[in-house]
């Protein structure tokens, strides 16, 4: 209904299924910030299709080794899933993610 009455405008930046889960709002500088599966997505808040950034941060190689050899699957469980998304100060957001079972954290200079 929203689509049919030109009321929204849909995120076109993945068609890939990334498994959106955290969200962010940083309503100062106009952005919304979303985890995904090995990704994070910074997005303007007029046009989430407008100057789309992404950030590649997947889990590292022998940690998805590691996750398959106990049996998890690799495609919906063996990957960096971005679980947590908080401001930490005025330039940076703590972000933390499973690390496919392994998990870690780190922050994004805003900047």
């Amino acid at each position: 209904d929203l689509l049919l009455s030109n009321s929204c405008i849909p995120f076109l930046g993945s068609t890939e299924g990334l498994d959106f889960r955290t969200l962010l709002l940083d309503e100062e500088r106009s952005r919304l910030l979303v985890g995904a599966k090995d990704h994070i997505f910074l997005l303007n808040l007029v046009d989430v299709n407008k100057n789309v950034k992404k950030i590649y941060w997947p889990a590292a190689k022998e940690k998805v080794e590691l996750c398959k050899l106990a049996g998890k699957d690799a495609h919906t469980e063996c990957a960096n899933f971005i679980r947590v998304l908080q401001p930490y100060n005025r330039t940076h957001v703590y972000v933390c993610g499973t690390g496919a079972f392994h998990p870690l954290c780190g922050y994004i200079d805003l900047g």
